[in-house]
């Protein structure tokens, strides 16, 4: 399949100003900004057409071709990430098979998350767009619980049905379980939703047209716009093979993202 990558990044995040610029420890002494981590581990995925940082930020397009990445302008208008890579897709002329939105915040996203995503579509041609979704383990919960504790928006979990297709998306742990009945499960029964989208070109258009949702809008969470449109979103059941997954939310995520980094 023809596929492009486009990692959406912006300067003015309400939880993390200046987030894609922020400079991160990778061991040895050395640092790399967040937007270069995330766009490495975008060029660690296999058969990927083109990779593309799209921003509407000068700060950050600096930061970005300074490394090689290739970039392109968006508008200020842009309300989240899935509007920034329609936007991109235009600008770009792309005239492949599937769209990857890797946002900018994942620098530990493995490749085989991402190219997990791009086979469920090879075995599914009617899927319009797919994510990835990660069991959560014991230390990833008590994170997700750290989180809502403290007061803070982190981490995002999903429920999808016998199909694997979404039901909903939440900045609140879901389902609520019991815990004397999640002691008793044999594997943690929430998922962590992976941060990266695969979308047709077809449906990232159709996007584009539809207005903010009133749960998207609620939440914060701009894959709602597609479960309140109609649209089936296809969760893609991944394994994180021992290695740590967490999204850079917050600042207070930034030890654990370069301890993680620093163990690969």
């Amino acid at each position: 399949m023809k596929t492009v990558i486009i990692i959406p990044a912006r300067y003015s995040s309400v939880r993390f100003p200046g987030k894609p610029l922020v400079k991160l420890s990778i061991g040895r002494g050395l640092q790399k900004s967040l937007i270069q981590l995330s766009w490495e581990a975008a060029c660690r995925v296999k058969n990927v057409e083109q990779i593309v940082v799209a921003t509407d930020d000068e700060r950050i397009r600096t930061e970005a071709e300074s490394f090689g990445a290739k970039v392109v302008m968006t508008s200020e208008k842009c309300r989240n990430g899935t509007e920034r890579c329609a936007e991109a897709l235009k600008n770009i002329n792309f005239t492949g098979d599937l769209i990857v939105n890797l946002q900018g915040d994942a620098p530990l996203t493995p490749e085989w998350f991402v190219e997990d995503l791009i086979e469920a579509f090879k075995k599914s041609p009617d899927t319009q767009m797919a994510t990835p979704v990660l069991r959560l383990d014991k230390d990833s919960l008590d994170s997700f619980r750290l989180d809502r504790s403290s007061g803070r928006v982190g981490g995002t979990t999903v429920v999808f049905d016998n199909k694997n297709n979404a039901l909903y998306f939440s900045k609140e742990i879901i389902p609520f379980v019991d815990e004397k009945r999640l002691m008793q499960q044999e594997a943690c029964p929430i998922f962590h939703h992976v941060g990266v989208y695969a979308y047709r070109p077809e449906i990232l258009s159709k996007y584009r047209t539809w207005k903010e949702g009133n749960l998207e809008a609620l939440e914060g969470l701009e894959q709602l716009r597609f479960l309140e449109n109609g649209c089936t979103i296809k969760c893609v059941l991944v394994d994180s093979k021992g290695r740590i997954f967490w999204e850079l939310n917050n600042p207070q995520d930034v030890m654990k993202i370069e301890n993680a980094i620093q163990k690969i």
